[in-house]
């Protein structure tokens, strides 16, 4: 056995490079297949006569189903590798995008959408493992580096393509292309992704063992974060276009489409904000995103539309800056639990994106943007305290290896 595999791909070989490009395909991929309905629910609603909330259950019922087919994805791919599942999860949600493009009404649409969640669940739930299991200990930041930017392309891709295919030949066309370019994903994914050599079979005791996970205060406040956070973000994306769509901005679909590219400033965000938590201190620094994330929220609630798009893009912002330092604290804080940790808090964030993703449908359809703006804005308030509250709880010493002192969680 080499000395690369026996401690892990080390950054700069060729094997690694193939590891991370499949990475890459594999975040874009996820999140272009999840998301890339958001900006077609105005063509949901006119074509089936719905309501905005319930042209939201196309992202909602994709969603939800995914947050608790996480919980179960980790645990399947600990007794049988985490390779296979993402190859088979990604292939499989591809299909069943491509298929909806060809659903006979919107209870099949819909039906698509739940088992496209189910699916998908098979990459966010092993991604970090697979990457921990099979590269080098002080090359995993950068190969997850690259999972988590290409999440954030193909958030934006996924929803930029929709847009311009519908300009084009409607939502069938686009969510058939989107189908088309998640199974070219998949099959690139499947072919650059090395075999597992490091992965261990594990079994797990009836019991759990995740009791200290949801009895420690500041875990359950995280938990709490991406809750709100991602249900915040997501309000504001799923009923920006009924907005802009209609009168007095009636932006095209492509011009609507092209907001999502507001996307790369989460990228930078969640960098900058990662980088500042490390040398400040996430205590210190956590509340800042949210305040931002609660300006933008309530600048969307303005009229002229520049201001619209600033509030969108500081929203963007602060959501991603705030993600970024709850997940990484997550797992700091975890310890020896942070594959569970890290499933708890994506069940949390997903669940957020479900649920109050389609509430914020209620407040639209009750009180038009205001609603939106006002529903955003309380939930940020929520998130704000919450920080506060997690700035007060004490910090736990974590033996960090790479450290000549202890660090704190």
């Amino acid at each position: 056995m080499t000395a690369e595999s026996s401690e892990g791909h080390a950054r700069g070989s060729p094997v690694y490079r193939r590891l991370t490009i499949a990475m890459l395909f594999a975040g874009f991929s996820t999140f272009a297949l999840l998301y890339s309905v958001q900006p077609l629910l105005p063509l949901f609603a006119a074509e089936y006569r719905l309501s905005a909330a319930a042209a939201s259950l196309a992202v909602s019922l994709t969603t939800g189903p995914l947050a608790f087919a996480i919980l179960a994805a980790g645990l399947i791919s600990d007794r049988i590798g985490r390779r296979p599942i993402m190859v088979a999860a990604m292939l499989a949600a591809s299909a069943l995008t491509f298929l909806a493009a060809l659903a006979p009404g919107w209870i099949a649409l819909l039906a698509l959408r739940l088992l496209t969640g189910l699916a998908l669940a098979g990459v966010p739930a092993v991604a970090m493992a697979y990457v921990a299991e099979e590269v080098h200990g002080e090359s995993v930041g950068a190969a997850m580096g690259l999972y988590i930017a290409g999440s954030a392309l193909g958030g934006m891709g996924g929803r930029l393509i929709a847009s311009v295919v519908a300009d084009l030949g409607g939502w069938r066309m686009a969510l058939g292309v989107v189908g088309v370019v998640g199974l070219a994903m998949a099959e690139a994914f499947r072919r650059l992704a090395p075999p597992s050599r490091r992965f261990v079979r594990q079994a797990h005791s009836r019991s759990g063992g995740g009791g200290p996970l949801v009895r420690d205060p500041a875990l359950l406040l995280l938990y709490a974060q991406g809750f709100l956070l991602m249900g915040i973000f997501v309000t504001l994306y799923n009923y920006a276009g009924f907005r802009l769509l209609a009168p007095p901005y009636a932006l095209s679909q492509s011009e609507v489409g092209a907001i999502f590219l507001l996307y790369v400033l989460g990228s930078v965000s969640s960098a900058w904000f990662g980088t500042l938590a490390g040398r400040i201190g996430r205590r210190r620094i956590f509340w800042l995103p949210v305040v931002i994330l609660i300006g933008g929220a309530g600048l969307t609630a303005a009229h002229p539309l520049a201001l619209i798009v600033l509030g969108i893009a500081l929203t963007t912002i602060g959501f991603f800056g705030a993600h970024s330092i709850a997940s990484a604290w997550v797992g700091r804080r975890a310890q020896g639990r942070r594959g569970q940790a890290a499933a708890f808090y994506l069940f949390a964030y997903y669940m957020g994106s479900s649920l109050l993703g389609s509430l914020g449908g209620i407040a639209w359809t009750r009180d038009g943007w205001t609603g939106v703006s006002l529903f955003c804005i309380s939930l940020g308030l929520i998130a704000l305290i919450g920080a506060g509250l997690l700035a007060l709880i004490p910090p736990l010493p974590i033996p960090d290896p790479n450290e000549t002192v202890p660090v704190e969680a």
